[in-house]
């Protein structure tokens, strides 16, 4: 179970990682509202944390002969394409792509690591950015979802940087760094345009915002120069507000699976996060900072989707005169 007291090795290797402080209350927070259903985090009802409400739409879905069709919808992941611009992108970075993968649920069925891997196979891109949510549970074993990511990361192309979601604990950050992931929590790195030494922008990514609130954009931003271009990995859009007026050009997110089950035209039927619906799905803009919060590649709860592809995203920098 991943409440379990952290073995001495794990508990060194986190607390030089993020501090004893944020340790001890990321750990904290974990054993005390681990899988609560009511109350804690940003929202007061979590559906996710619904005992056996996964069998509940099953049983549904297959009296109503849809079973099999959300399976088969919720394995077409499609790769889309998107472009930020600005006008302070550093002209050696036109061009330059990240694969943004959210909200995977690796070990919600045991073909989900092999569709994903499928979907990214052969892609173009400079860097992979992972926002969260690699489990199916909000709670029990980790190891599962750990195995599954790793074998996704060697289908990756380095350098692949990561947050962590709601579903995930901090007990799985030294298993995903020794796999070849680095983890920001509430940390940024800067990245150099094709490996070069010359100008850069900046990755920044919070630990997670929804359910934990564990993020810190102050800490996340605090290495980052005023002046350079920089990308906010969340796991949830939530945070928006903050996020821009802290200066951001660009937050990633997802969590919110654009709604997973909508109804014909994409409509959503139900949105797990607190923030104006039009920051749920897809690109956006508030203040001078753009968004993009992707439908996620896996599915919560249920494998299944209805009028909401799983997708994988490429997200290109072109600077922009105009802005």
């Amino acid at each position: 179970m991943s409440r379990a007291p952290l073995d001495p090795e794990t508990a060194e290797y986190l607390a030089r990682r993020i501090g004893p402080v944020h340790l001890r209350q990321r750990i904290g927070i974990e054993t005390a509202y681990e899988a609560k259903v009511f109350g804690q985090g940003r929202n007061w009802f979590h559906i996710e944390n619904i005992d056996s409400l996964d069998s509940v739409i099953r049983f549904l879905l297959k009296v109503t002969m849809l079973h099999r069709r959300g399976q088969r919808n919720a394995r077409r992941i499609e790769v889309r394409r998107h472009q930020f611009s600005a006008p302070h992108i550093p002209r050696e970075f036109n061009g330059y792509t990240l694969l943004h993968i959210t909200d995977l649920h690796l070990d919600m069925a045991p073909d989900m690591a092999d569709t994903l891997i499928d979907a990214v196979s052969g892609l173009e891109y400079d860097v992979c950015v992972l926002t969260g949510d690699y489990r199916a549970e909000t709670f029990g074993t980790l190891q599962p979802a750990i195995d599954a990511l790793t074998k996704v990361r060697q289908s990756l192309r380095a350098p692949v940087i990561a947050v962590l979601g709601n579903h995930d604990s901090i007990r799985m950050v030294p298993q995903l760094e020794k796999a070849g992931i680095t983890v920001l929590l509430n940390e940024s790195v800067p990245v150099h345009a094709n490996g070069s030494d010359g100008p850069r922008i900046w990755i920044a990514g919070v630990d997670d915002p929804h359910y934990f609130k564990a993020d810190n954009l102050e800490k996340a931003a605090e290495n980052v120069p005023a002046d350079a271009f920089s990308v906010l990995l969340a796991h949830s859009p939530e945070i928006y507000k903050n996020a821009a007026h802290a200066g951001f050009d660009v937050m990633l997110s997802g969590h919110t699976h654009g709604g997973q089950i909508c109804l014909p035209g994409g409509i959503p039927v139900m949105l797990n996060a607190r923030c104006p619906r039009y920051l749920c799905s897809g690109a956006w803009q508030y203040r001078n900072m753009r968004g993009y919060t992707s439908a996620g590649s896996g599915a919560c709860v249920v494998d299944i989707r209805f009028n909401c592809p799983p997708e994988v995203m490429l997200h290109t920098l072109v600077p922009d005169a105009d802005g």
